[in-house]
């Protein structure tokens, strides 16, 4: 991770972290970068945003920045990330940006900027930004006359990708009663629209942002509300997203939560049902459950682990040609059709599973039996002191002693926010939260709680 970016973008608290003045020397960077890439023709780069309030502000930055640089930019509005990677790497793009956090709260607002394979950009290009950012590159001239770039609507993209996560869909969703929490993001642009011309009785909630409401108490990171609406809605089915609708995670007719870790199993086990799971491999990171593993065995489907981050899982699914991977958290990539995390893709493929099999999710998600885990994410002054410290490095391994081969602890540093996470799984609940609270006690004693 760089300085400004982490693993998912340049993200901060807005005109705090992220001013307007980064957003315009970014676009400033990657018009003039990409222009010298190809000088034969013209940088174009496509911008879309999530529903908050600084999204706007942001995109009006970049462009400047862009079009100073000489390039052209094409506007999707309000739209999903995978949205901006699958017009990226169809339209002939040489970049596209997504403005958003995420599932971070509105105030906080990112940039996430894709390469021209609608992937997420490479560090040697990140390094390059940052260096530009803090001054270490000099002057990048602006362009005169007919060089100066504009600015041109493309809500058209936007539908082409409606049109194409339509097509993936290999059954009718007629008969089928579905609940949708869009987390009042960009999901809410799109996800009705794909399931209503699907044949689905949709029921969305959570679909009306105000530029403060995205992620706040509602879509993924809130679950318990789609759990309580699928019942009392009688659906069979919900599926709920997070700002920028790049992640997923799934409630069954019951209102049991149906997470990242369940969906891939899912979704593997039927890819290898179909021969359609290449190299027999499923990609997943340190994050994932033990029950997942215990299942996969059960099944003969292999797995790999990578550092958390979506970025990382698809980095080995490239290198090693596997087609699925993803994280505990909802970020399920199929690289047959995408090349990030697609909530509403990841949905499409779920209902193709219950379709096809004519099984419930509910039967679906009991083959894997989930070990309890307790995760607590500690904000603390400075991340990597705080997981180093001796003492705290003391307390894990005296834990990893007592849980044996009944369980694991893990400390991770966010990538995009200044929080230690400590995620303890047991054979009971009480052992996690007994664990969890114990290393974050220490970490308190020695100083690390930000004030």
């Amino acid at each position: 991770m760089g300085k400004y970016f982490g693993t998912d973008g340049f993200r901060g608290e807005a005109n705090v972290d992220l001013t307007v003045e980064h957003a315009y020397q970014v676009g400033r960077f990657l018009g003039w970068y990409y222009g010298q890439e190809n000088r034969e023709k013209r940088c174009r780069v496509v911008i879309g945003k999530d529903t908050r309030r600084s999204s706007y502000m942001f995109e009006y930055s970049l462009v400047a920045g862009l079009t100073a640089s000489g390039a052209d930019v094409s506007l999707l509005h309000v739209t999903t990330t995978p949205s901006v990677s699958y017009v990226v790497r169809t339209e002939g793009f040489d970049c596209g940006i997504m403005i958003s956090a995420s599932h971070n709260p509105f105030y906080d607002n990112g940039i996430k900027v894709i390469n021209g394979n609608g992937e997420k950009l490479e560090e040697r290009v990140i390094e390059k930004i940052e260096q530009y950012l803090d001054g270490e590159m000099g002057q990048i001239p602006l362009a005169r006359g007919e060089n100066i770039g504009r600015t041109t609507d493309f809500a058209a993209g936007r539908n082409r990708y409606i049109g194409y996560l339509i097509s993936i869909a290999t059954r009718s969703f007629k008969n089928m009663k579905v609940a949708l929490d869009c987390a009042n993001g960009s999901a809410s642009a799109i996800a009705k629209n794909v399931f209503d011309a699907l044949g689905a009785e949709t029921h969305v909630m959570n679909n009306e942002p105000n530029g403060t409401n995205i992620n706040a108490d509602c879509g993924s990171t809130h679950i318990r509300h789609l759990q309580k609406f699928v019942v009392e809605q009688g659906c069979d089915v919900g599926f709920a997203y997070d700002g920028d609708a790049d992640r997923c995670l799934a409630v069954d007719s019951k209102g049991r939560l149906v997470d990242g870790d369940v969906i891939m199993y899912i979704c593997g086990k039927y890819m290898k049902e179909q021969g359609t799971l290449p190299h027999n491999t499923v990609v997943t990171t340190v994050m994932s459950n033990f029950g997942l593993y215990k299942a996969f065995d059960r099944e003969g489907i292999r797995y790999e682990k990578t550092a958390v981050g979506d970025k990382y899982v698809y980095e080995n699914m490239s290198l090693n040609g596997h087609g699925l991977g993803g994280e505990q958290s909802g970020h399920i990539i199929f690289s047959k059709h995408a090349t990030t995390g697609d909530g509403i893709l990841t949905s499409l493929k779920v209902m193709e599973v219950i379709l096809e099999k004519k099984q419930t999710l509910e039967k679906l998600a009991s083959e894997v039996e989930i070990y309890p885990q307790v995760l607590k994410n500690v904000r603390v002054k400075d991340k990597k002191a705080a997981q180093e410290d001796e003492a705290v490095q003391a307390e894990v391994a005296k834990v990893t002693e007592s849980l044996g081969d009944d369980g694991r602890i893990l400390l991770r540093q966010s990538g995009t926010e200044p929080v230690v996470r400590v995620m303890v799984e047991a054979p009971s609940m009480e052992t996690c939260e007994a664990y969890v609270d114990q290393v974050i006690e220490v970490m308190e004693k020695q100083g690390h709680f930000a004030g």
